[in-house]
């Protein structure tokens, strides 16, 4: 049973930063990629980031390359999403999520679980 747990979203001002966490209680997820995607109010959910199994490749939205980085640690099982430069249009629910397969993935089809999300909002 996977049963992915995120953490570490909160209130914060813009320029701030903040690290997610997603935690996998359940069967680790070494064996997939994995994503994060987010979901602002009256807004459809978009990917932000997603890395490989073995962490190798890495890719990220237009919106977020440069300030936000993913990485994962298959001992834990975690994966973890850093976010510098902040910036109220970042204010949203982040979900992660476990790819289908091996390799990333930038759409929502391409994940079969999620998690709950965390909220993340940033003050101008």
């Amino acid at each position: 049973q996977v049963h992915l747990v995120e953490s570490g979203g909160g209130l914060v001002q813009a320029g701030d930063s903040l690290r997610l966490s997603c935690a996998d209680s359940g069967r680790p997820f070494s064996g997939y990629a994995m994503g994060w995607f987010r979901q602002a109010p009256r807004n459809e959910r978009e990917f932000v980031a997603a890395i490989s199994r073995g962490g190798l490749t890495t890719r990220y939205a237009d919106s977020v390359n440069g300030r936000f980085t993913i990485t994962r640690d298959n001992s834990k099982p975690t994966v973890y999403l850093q976010m510098n430069s902040l910036k109220p249009e970042d204010t949203a629910v982040y979900y992660c999520a476990r790819a289908r397969g091996l390799e990333v993935e930038d759409t929502s089809g391409g994940y079969d679980y999620w998690g709950q999300g965390t909220q993340v909002t940033v003050s101008s």
